[in-house]
């Protein structure tokens, strides 16, 4: 069953591999590999390219990327053993091209300029949502570079209250997730970066069906909320573009310089 259910037409990339070693790095609610390959759709990977998977779980989507496109993959994660991963890359014959690290999304130790293309799979609304943090991220990419975000999100904002039919899933970290056309707005008024391709994925809420019927069948609560919402406002959102070249985004401040100087407390102190 999971062979046929692992197996589309649309992904045929990721359909060619075992759903045994699929399955073993689970690691969210999105099959790492479609979400991979749909995005890669929209971005032009070429062999040799510096590429920084951020937030890349159990580094699935970074294996995919080495071995589908011949990039140098960073495989970035805060929460996930960089062990581990650095194993999976060897038992799939790319630790020659897949680099594991335990980052913080917000404290990259990376060179300004570094990365041909930045990726991340399904965890970007976790940390991406910042107002100054497309500026943050955006320097580590070459001008002209490319930066791809993809993962479950909403395919029309909620306005208001939370509709009835998902109340009982939806929690308040939820209101994280977000539609391609608000991802557009919220990168192209940074002036930091041209936006080619925002969307959804049609039937997204059907895939996010399977991957869950596949790895999660007891969550109960979430099955129902998208059997119930049926594509309304649930799905998976990709967004896509490159950071323009005359873009100059702001250097970080780490630290205020200052220097002490000692003056009265108090008025009438001599």
């Amino acid at each position: 069953m999971a062979d046929e259910r692992l197996i589309s037409d649309r992904f045929p990339r990721a359909s060619a591999y075992n759903p045994e070693w699929l399955l073993a790095g689970v690691g969210g609610a999105a099959n790492p590999l479609w979400m991979t390959e749909w995005l890669a759709g929209a971005l032009d990977l070429r062999p040799g390219m510096r590429v920084l998977d951020l937030g890349c779980g159990r580094a699935m989507s970074s294996i995919f990327l080495r071995r589908e496109f011949g990039v140098q993959v960073w495989a970035a994660d805060l929460w996930f053993s960089v062990s581990e991963n650095l194993q999976r890359a060897r038992d799939a014959g790319v630790e020659d091209g897949v680099f594991p690290l335990h980052v913080d999304a917000r404290s990259l130790p990376f060179a300004s300029e570094f990365f041909d293309a930045i990726v991340s799979i399904d965890s970007f609304p976790y940390y991406g949502t910042d107002d100054q943090y497309l500026g943050y991220l955006a320097r580590f990419v070459k001008p002209g570079g490319q930066l791809g975000i993809v993962g479950a999100g909403l395919i029309r904002e909620i306005e208001g209250e939370v509709p009835a039919h998902l109340r009982g899933w939806w929690t308040p970290d939820l209101w994280c997730l977000h539609s391609a056309a608000w991802w557009r707005r919220h990168w192209e008024r940074t002036g930091i970066v041209d936006v080619a391709t925002a969307d959804a994925l049609p039937e997204g809420w059907r895939r996010w069906l399977d991957w869950l019927g596949l790895v999660a069948p007891e969550n109960v609560t979430e099955v129902q909320a998208i059997e119930a919402d049926a594509g309304d406002y649930l799905g998976y959102v990709r967004v896509a573009g490159r950071r323009r070249a005359e873009a100059q985004p702001s250097e970080p401040i780490t630290s205020v310089p200052t220097q002490y100087e000692k003056k009265p407390l108090l008025r009438d102190s001599e």
